[in-house]
C-alpha cells in the first residue's frame, strides 16, 4: 500500500495571517512540518493557495502544488492536491500545517490503521491525563471522542462526552477514560473523493467538526491511540511558546 502525506497550507488566517511562513529559529513553520513528515514518508507535498508559500517550499527543496484559494476545509484541499499530483497512491494522510512538532510515531500509528483492509478513514486520539484537570477537559478547542470496542470513533464533540451523572466534575478524569482528538487524518483515496462530495450536515455545522458529516453518512473512522501531545499553533502567542520549546 502506497501512502502520500499532504500538508494543506492556507495563507489567510483571521488570527495569524501568513502563519505557514512564520519564522521558527531560521526555518518557516511549514518547513518544520514538512521535515517531520519526511522522517516517515517518502512522498510528502505541501498544498497551498499562495505564491509566497509555494516559493518558500521550493526554496528548502520541498514538493509543492498550488491549489484553489477557496476550499471548505483542509480535506478538500488535500483531495484537489492528490489529483493534481497524479492520484497514484492508495492512502492520503492529511498532516496539519500548523503542528511543527508532529512525531514520527504518530504518523506510524495512523499508517498502522490500514493494516486492517476494511479501514477507510483513520485518525489519532490521546488519553486525557487526570493531572490536566477539568479546565483542559472542558476546553472546546480540544474535541473529545467516544470509541467503540473496535477502536472506531462513534462520536466527537467540543463538549465533554460522555457526561458522568451524579459525579462531581473535578472527579470525571479519575472516574472515566476520556479521549482527546489529535487532528491528523488518513483516507483511502476513493473514500477521500466521496467525502468531499457530501453536503454539510447539521451536526457538522453545530460543532464545526467535519468528521461528524462522515459519521452521519455511515463512514467508520478507525482510531489509533498516541501517548504524545501535538502542539497546534493558532496565534502569534502560540508561536512564541512553540519557539521557546525548540532546541
Amino acid at each position: 500500500m502506497k501512502f502520500i502525506g499532504i500538508i494543506p497550507a492556507r495563507y489567510a488566517s483571521s488570527r495569524f495571517p501568513g502563519k505557514p511562513l512564520a519564522d521558527m529559529k531560521g526555518k518557516p513553520m511549514i518547513q518544520r512540518v514538512y521535515e517531520q513528515a519526511s522522517l516517515v514518508l517518502d512522498n510528502v507535498c505541501v498544498a497551498t493557495d499562495h505564491p509566497a508559500i509555494e516559493s518558500a517550499v521550493k526554496a528548502f527543496g520541498g514538493r509543492v502544488v498550488r491549489s484553489l484559494k477557496e476550499h471548505p476545509s483542509g480535506t478538500d484541499r488535500c483531495c484537489e492536491a492528490y489529483h493534481l499530483l497524479g492520484g497514484n497512491e492508495d492512502v492520503v494522510i492529511n498532516i496539519q500545517g500548523d503542528e511543527p512538532f508532529i512525531k514520527p510515531e504518530q504518523i506510524h500509528a495512523i499508517i498502522s490503521c490500514f493494516d486492517n483492509p476494511d479501514t477507510e478513514i483513520a485518525t489519532l486520539v490521546r488519553v486525557f491525563d487526570p493531572a490536566e484537570g477539568w479546565e483542559a477537559l472542558a476546553n472546546p478547542n480540544s474535541p473529545k471522542v467516544i470509541l467503540n470496542n473496535r477502536s472506531e470513533a462513534i462520536a466527537f464533540s467540543r463538549s465533554v462526552i460522555p457526561y458522568l451523572r451524579n459525579v462531581d466534575k473535578e472527579e470525571w478524569l479519575t472516574r472515566h477514560t476520556y479521549y482527546k482528538h489529535i487532528g491528523m487524518y488518513a483516507f483511502k483515496a476513493a473514500t477521500l473523493d466521496a467525502l468531499t462530495q457530501l453536503p454539510q450536515s447539521s451536526l457538522e455545522r453545530a460543532e464545526s467538526l467535519e468528521q461528524l458529516r462522515w459519521i452521519e453518512n455511515g463512514y467508520r473512522i478507525k482510531v489509533a491511540i498516541t501517548t504524545q501531545e501535538t502542539i497546534g499553533i493558532d496565534t502569534p502567542d502560540d508561536m512564541a511558546r512553540a519557539i521557546a520549546m525548540l532546541p
